[in-house]
């Protein structure tokens, strides 16, 4: 259940999009192994881009937010900011300042979300795979 949204700027090509997509979902799926695994990418003209009060004074740097199941090991999330970052950096390589993407991880214990109209915590498979996910 882990949600990735990338914001970055305009102008990659469909096949990079594709290959950020399909590498962002392995990178979740293998620090996360619980299904409905979901990404957007949310690309921007440089001109609705401020960066320090500036608009279009230098390469967008791309945000990307985690929303996702709790996760205690640090090796485990230096991993997946790893993975993430090199997937952004070489989707958007001489289109963003790809170099200061900044990777920002929300957490949320399982009875904090609902999938399929249950809480995740009274989802046994669940409960049991981020159990032995933070072993």
């Amino acid at each position: 259940m882990p949600v990735m949204l990338v914001e970055a700027p305009e102008g990659v090509a469909q096949d990079a999009k594709r290959k950020l997509m399909k590498d962002l979902d392995e990178a979740l799926g293998e620090a996360y192994p619980v299904p409905d695994t979901r990404i957007w990418l949310r690309e921007y003209p440089a001109e609705n881009v401020a960066q320090d009060g500036r608009i279009g004074a230098e390469p967008i740097r791309p945000v990307c937010f985690l929303e996702a199941p709790e996760l205690s090991s640090l090796d485990a999330k230096r991993k997946l900011v790893e993975k993430i970052h090199t997937a952004v950096g070489e989707a958007y390589q001489g289109i963003a300042n790809t170099d200061e993407t900044l990777i920002l991880m929300n957490h949320y214990p399982l009875h904090d979300a609902g999938w399929i109209g249950r809480l995740q915590s009274d989802r046994p498979e669940v409960v049991a795979a981020i159990q032995q996910l933070n072993s």
